[in-house]
């Protein structure tokens, strides 16, 4: 079942998502434009970041709510508080860009290249590397900023709030640590396959699916149990969700990710699937794809690694964990205490956050 066999239209919530982020950042424009251009560019490079994507950690915020909400709440005001965990996505987007070094994203040159080209074209002294990694943090920074004001703002009862923000609050620093835990794995050229789940888990799994589901539940008034079920779904589901990223990295065709081929191999992630590479390949194969990691690679050097990988074993064994782990999460959602419309949408976000294609 698909989010939208389940009566819900997927197409038009992610345009409402949308619509909220710009009206936000349009708000904020309203005084930040008057501090001159180099604001401007700023709130500028703001919309840019915001838009698109898969708004999936907004759905599951929203669907989280509507799991166990037994009083509907107020569209625009829920449409604002799952709009904030966007904000706090495009924040990590932009800072993880530079710290990968990576020069494009969604097809678009990433935060710090686009403004490293501004200060050449306008033939700035000094060091246009510096300027561009500079505005990055600081975008960076700014977003994660306004993704609390918006959902400290977004108009459901200040209780509900408070309590939404202790999640948001945990899973703000979950992805700081799991980022740095991520940059300390590739200082060190080397994470075994625990370690680099630890990485996934905390990076990515835990504020892309099981914390959404947790806000939203919250702002519903949820209890502690039901706070547990949707855990016990959504922990699972979000390594499932990372894992299929992890493949895409590698194996995912360029015009869907946005990505060049081969991207993660380039950048010298550590993930779950290098991990197993490492180990299922000969001695003479992982000593050349542990070499090859994080260096300037052709688009022959990628396929060749690609292969290496394929042959390993490590892509069928990543296949066979998003399926157990989809599997596990769909049992415990089976069995939790949820409203059954909320249910199939869950399942339906579920298969797409986790089939997408390779």
């Amino acid at each position: 079942m698909t989010a939208q066999h389940a009566g819900w239209d997927a197409a038009l919530f992610r345009a409402d998502i949308e619509s909220t982020l710009q009206d936000f950042v349009a708000a904020q424009a309203t005084w930040l434009d008057a501090l001159g251009p180099d604001a401007q560019a700023l709130v500028e490079h703001a919309r840019t970041s915001v838009s698109g994507g898969k708004r999936f950690r907004a759905a599951f915020c929203w669907w989280g709510h509507q799991a166990v909400a037994d009083v509907p709440a107020d569209e625009s005001a829920l449409l604002r508080a799952c709009a904030s965990l966007e904000l706090l996505h495009a924040s990590a987007l932009v800072h993880d860009d530079y710290m990968d070094a990576s020069d494009v994203r969604r097809g678009r040159p990433a935060t710090h290249r686009a403004f490293e080209e501004l200060h050449r074209r306008r033939g700035w002294s000094a060091s246009p590397e510096q300027y561009g990694a500079s505005a990055a943090i600081l975008l960076g920074d700014l977003l994660l900023s306004w993704s609390d004001e918006l959902l400290r703002t977004c108009g459901l009862s200040p209780e509900r709030v408070i309590d939404a923000l202790g999640y948001f609050d945990l899973t703000r620093s979950e992805v700081v640590t799991g980022q740095f835990l991520d940059v300390s794995a590739q200082a060190r050229g080397s994470a075994d396959v625990d370690t680099a789940m630890t990485v996934l888990r905390y990076k990515s799994a835990k504020y892309s699916i099981e914390r959404p589901l947790h806000i939203g539940a919250a702002l519903a008034g949820a209890s502690s149990e039901q706070i547990d079920q949707l855990s016990r779904f959504g922990l699972p589901l979000g390594e499932a969700f990372q894992l299929r990223d992890d493949l895409l990295g590698v194996f995912g065709d360029p015009s869907v990710t946005g990505k060049p081929a081969g991207d993660d191999l380039i950048e010298g992630k550590r993930t779950v699937l290098v991990a197993l590479a490492l180990d299922g390949l000969p001695s003479t194969d992982a000593k050349v794809l542990d070499a090859a990691l994080g260096t300037p690679l052709t688009p022959d050097e990628v396929a060749h690694l690609c292969q290496l990988i394929d042959s390993s074993g490590a892509r069928m064994q990543v296949e066979e964990v998003i399926s157990e782990l989809t599997y596990r999460s769909l049992n415990a959602l089976a069995a939790a205490d949820v409203h059954e419309r909320a249910r199939g949408v869950l399942e339906g976000l579920a298969a797409e956050a986790t089939q997408r294609r390779v």
